[in-house]
């Protein structure tokens, strides 16, 4: 007997993830028990947003290859639709040494910012997602990013692009910047790294702020592709005005960039319960 199967995205009673269920339409009429639904995971819903992103990338093109998990699915998609035929004439500029490393093995043609300044896109994924701004929704889609190490190359390279699209899970959408209690890195130089976190406790003294060096699995300070420090920031309350906080950080001599990537998202593409939304300026 013939049969054909779909799959059906809907809410699930029980939980706020997306729940997968199987339906199967047969050719001839017969009953048969439905599986159990499965509950799709946090990568599932990565994978999700990945696979939508990548409908903006056209054949031709320049991209910015992000960093991160969910930067990952959308590097390995591109890949998948070079080998199919479905995209060709691609170059990736990727952000980060493990995104080379990924793309390189994928046998995605790569390239730099030094050989090609004009991006046509970027996609990547962020740490915070801004929906809500003093009370307001936000219309800039600030972000915070770089919690993987590699804010300094990221914010290069999707300054550099045409169009920056940005891929996350609704677990990612904050009330206003720092509000996920979560790190905001700054990457700061080596050199009396310990002055610069000082200064910035102090500066966000009023959000409760902390500070602390990042340090990697042996308890050695995190080097970032550049050879510089990070310094994360832990707030207590969310980051007031943002752009103000980015200037002020970015005024500290010895600071290389600050994980604030503001007014740069084109479109956030957001997996979750409802299925993919995207929010646009």
């Amino acid at each position: 007997m013939a049969t054909a199967t779909t799959f059906s995205i809907i809410p699930s009673p029980t939980t706020s993830r997306l729940t997968l269920r199987r339906r199967s339409i047969r050719c001839l009429s017969s009953p048969a028990p439905t599986p159990p639904a499965t509950v799709l995971s946090q990568d599932d819903l990565k994978k999700l947003s990945a696979v939508k992103a990548v409908e903006y990338v056209k054949s031709g093109m320049v991209l910015g290859l992000g960093t991160g998990s969910t930067a990952a699915f959308v590097v390995s998609e591109i890949s998948d639709l070079l080998s199919s035929g479905k995209l060709s004439d691609i170059i990736g500029v990727p952000t980060s040494k493990r995104t080379f490393e990924q793309a390189k093995s994928l046998g995605i043609p790569l390239s730099t910012l030094a050989e090609h300044p004009r991006l046509d896109l970027a996609i990547d994924g962020a740490d915070e997602v801004s929906f809500r701004y003093l009370g307001q929704v936000d219309p800039d889609l600030n972000l915070v990013k770089g919690r993987g190490g590699a804010l300094l190359r990221e914010k290069m390279v999707e300054a550099a692009s045409d169009k920056f699209i940005v891929v996350v899970d609704e677990t990612k959408l904050v009330t206003g910047l720092g509000g996920s209690g979560l790190a905001m890195p700054v990457e700061v130089v080596q050199f009396c790294w310990q002055y610069n976190l000082t200064r910035l406790q102090e500066l966000f003294k009023k959000e409760g702020c902390e500070a602390k060096l990042r340090l990697d699995p042996d308890g050695k300070p995190y080097v970032t592709d550049n050879s510089n420090y990070i310094v994360d920031l832990y707030f207590k309350t969310p980051i007031v005005d943002a752009n103000a906080a980015g200037k002020e950080i970015s005024a500290l001599e010895g600071v290389v960039e600050h994980g604030l990537f503001l007014d740069m998202a084109a479109a956030v593409i957001i997996a979750g319960k409802e299925g993919i939304n995207i929010k646009t300026k």
